[in-house]
């Protein structure tokens, strides 16, 4: 960042030559580790390659933490009005059938940007602006329950990898910032989310019938043991914190991608603000060839979903407000509608609330 001005509570750094305003630099958004709303920018500005990477391109979701970790945190799906004019937007159409205008980061300055309106995490969503229909990034959410152990989740986090590679797919993984871990895999813009959906739902199921002491696909927090593989996370309106995002926990840790042989050895409260620009300048992004491999072929895997379908598996719960004929719930779980899937298959219900294309509004974490 350059030169603060005068005034001690609004620096205007010059980003690629493009004048930022950073109000407030000094606030602390993570007091327990002393971590600044500077610091912040200063994060995104180090590991812009790496975190473009991940949400650049893409429409993201701004998760706004305006007062730090300690205060009231909401979704905004719709991007300011008030905002530069080289700031990209794309229109996304939610399940419900309304749309929002949601920011499209390009560049460092974008990322710096976001940052200043209190946005700790980057949320994209697994399309390209120029493609909204079409998710180009299948996602692997690893997601424990209480008490399981980092070691577990590398167990599952490889068995992913192996059954990923037997079906052709290249599997790129990095810890999720919080307890878990995500797998990218990049496919090519050919199929709606739905389909995307199916073969996230295969390849859980088929990792969970390897694993299954292991691993979980009961979408019912109180069925699940060990790591439940959040198949939704690849439904339409989801996002996961993307690669070098900043969670709201005390210790300001990272989402931090790696390569498969640093796994097992790593300790995901490792990668904070205060170590990741120092990571990334010694080692580089571990995800630099994510763009480079040839994009993915999820049709064995949608014939694995079919498979799985002949032999009796049924489409599994949605997440909530994705509208689908009514069906009663499973024994102890109330009836909900749900959506985005395709005409005519239906499926269980899922619980909680989701959010809405609205402004200020709480909201929950991503995933992890």
């Amino acid at each position: 960042m350059a030169t603060p001005n005068a005034d001690p509570d609004r620096e205007v750094p010059q980003v690629q030559g493009r004048e930022l305003i950073v109000s407030h630099p000094g606030k602390l958004l993570f007091p327990e580790a002393g971590v600044t709303k500077r610091d912040l920018v200063q994060h995104y500005l180090a590991v812009a390659p790496g975190a473009l990477r991940g949400a650049g391109g893409r429409p993201c979701v701004l998760k706004r933490f305006p007062d730090g970790v300690g205060g009231e945190a909401f979704f905004q799906k719709r991007v300011p009005s008030a905002r530069p004019d080289w700031i990209e937007v794309a229109t996304i159409r939610f399940p419900s059938g309304r749309t929002a205008q949601e920011i499209v980061p390009r560049d460092a300055a974008a990322l710096a940007w976001m940052a200043n309106l209190g946005c700790l995490e980057l949320h994209p969503h697994p399309v390209r602006a120029q493609d909204l229909d079409h998710p180009d990034e299948l996602r692997v959410d690893l997601d424990p329950v209480p008490g399981v152990k980092w070691r577990q989740i590398v167990q599952v986090a490889m068995e992913s990898r192996e059954v990923l590679a037997g079906l052709g797919l290249q599997g790129w993984p990095k810890t999720s910032g919080s307890r878990g871990l995500h797998i990218l895999v990049r496919i090519a813009p050919r199929w709606a989310y739905h389909e995307v959906r199916s073969a996230a739902l295969a390849l859980a199921r088929e990792i969970e019938r390897r694993v299954p002491k292991l691993a979980t696909t009961a979408w019912w927090k109180d069925q699940r043991h060990g790591v439940f593989i959040d198949y939704n996370q690849n439904a339409r309106d989801r996002t996961v914190a993307s690669a070098y995002s900043v969670r709201p926990l005390p210790d300001a840790r990272v989402s931090m991608p790696l390569r498969w042989d640093e796994l097992a050895a790593c300790n995901p409260a490792d990668f904070s603000v205060k170590t990741a620009s120092a990571r990334f300048a010694a080692l580089g992004d571990a995800h630099e060839g994510l763009d480079a491999v040839a994009q993915g072929d999820i049709a064995p895997l949608l014939e694995l979903a079919a498979r799985q379908a002949r032999e009796g598996a049924e489409d599994a719960p949605w997440p909530p407000y994705h509208r689908k004929p009514h069906r009663a719930a499973p024994a102890g779980q109330p009836p909900v509608r749900q959506a985005d899937a395709p005409a005519g298959k239906a499926a269980g219900a899922a619980p909680g609330t989701g959010s809405r294309p609205r402004g200020r509004k709480p909201g929950p974490g991503a995933a992890g």
